[in-house]
């Protein structure tokens, strides 16, 4: 069975159906990455932090979660989270430093 909202990672246009999900913190996150001009480096950050707490790359379109599709997936782990939504901040906030230093170790070997 293939759904057409599995993809290989988490894609962004499910971010809609993620910012009411949490706290103030969370929604102000989801908010700045919805704006129209937003850096990509915070968009593949935030790909990078729901491929990691989502598990996207143990997916598979026949799994449970790829039947279900990308959208409700990402809106369960969010809903799930045990943690608070300060340290789903700091999670992000590491990717994009992890994501920011990939890039400009490219950058050098170029």
């Amino acid at each position: 069975m293939y759904n057409e909202d599995t993809e290989l990672l988490f894609p962004l246009r499910v971010l809609p159906y993620l910012k009411d999900l949490r706290g103030p913190l969370w929604q102000d996150l989801i908010a700045r990455l919805e704006a129209e001009n937003i850096p990509l480096i915070d968009q593949v950050a935030f790909t990078l932090l729901m491929a990691r707490v989502s598990n996207c790359l143990i997916c598979s379109a026949d799994s449970f979660r790829g039947m279900r599709g990308c959208t409700q997936c990402a809106r369960m782990t969010i809903r799930r989270y045990r943690g608070q939504d300060k340290e789903l901040i700091e999670q992000f906030e590491r990717c994009r430093a992890e994501a920011e230093a990939f890039l400009l170790e490219r950058a050098k070997s170029v």
